[in-house]
């Protein structure tokens, strides 16, 4: 049976309904000025990252991303853009996500530690000469830091992905590494632009690869 709503609970639910759509586009708003203001400041440390990048992979190198919850999202994203593709044709390029394999997460969680879940995997895989894309939004995750500093020790450039000033990640990094450091505190914000730069690295590396025929810009 079906009960008559009154006009003051359809009026509430108005209310309530255009509180909803201002909020979410809000969250459209906020995301939008913020890759407006992180563009020309982001710009410079993604070019130097794609540069990064195609030298490791035409001396036959590859590259190695790692990151924990949507981080970790963004890690297999890349990767599965890289060996498949991007928005255009082209050779598989070499890429590995360090999140994807459950039975060594959680053998190496299990017998050593989860810190250790990234870096062990960098030694086991890592040779010099390769990236690490290492994605932090707090650039403080443990187990991204101890990735870090394996790659270090593998003589491997990282490419580190961050925000809120950076971290101990921006500590970590050496002068040869790249910081793409998004400049915001909230991590839904930080992601959103996470995952633009890590489109932009596509692009641009296919851009280079290939020339700019049938480019979509």
């Amino acid at each position: 049976m079906n009960i008559p709503r009154t006009r003051q609970e359809t009026r509430r639910e108005g209310i309530i309904a255009t509180m909803l759509q201002q909020r979410i586009q809000q969250h459209f708003i906020d995301s939008a000025d913020l890759k407006y203001q992180a563009a020309p400041v982001l710009s410079k440390p993604i070019a130097d990252a794609v540069q990064a990048l195609l030298a490791c992979l035409t001396s036959g190198g590859k590259v190695l991303a790692c990151g924990n919850g949507g981080s970790a999202a963004d890690a297999q994203h890349f990767a599965a853009e890289f060996v498949g593709r991007f928005e255009r044709e082209r050779p598989e390029l070499a890429a590995i996500a360090l999140t994807t394999d459950s039975s060594i997460l959680t053998a190496i969680a299990n017998d050593y530690d989860f810190s250790v879940v990234f870096s062990r995997q960098v030694r086991a895989l890592g040779q010099p000469g390769d990236v690490l894309l290492a994605i932090s939004t707090s650039g403080n995750s443990a187990n991204v830091l101890a990735a870090v500093l394996a790659a270090h020790e593998r003589d491997m450039v990282v490419i580190g992905l961050s925000g809120r000033g950076g971290g101990k990640l921006a500590r970590a990094l050496r002068d040869t590494d790249v910081h793409i450091c998004v400049p915001h505190d909230r991590t839904a914000r930080i992601q959103e632009v996470h995952l633009l730069s890590l489109h932009c690295l596509c692009d641009a590396v296919d851009d280079l690869l290939l020339g700019d025929t049938e480019s979509p810009l």
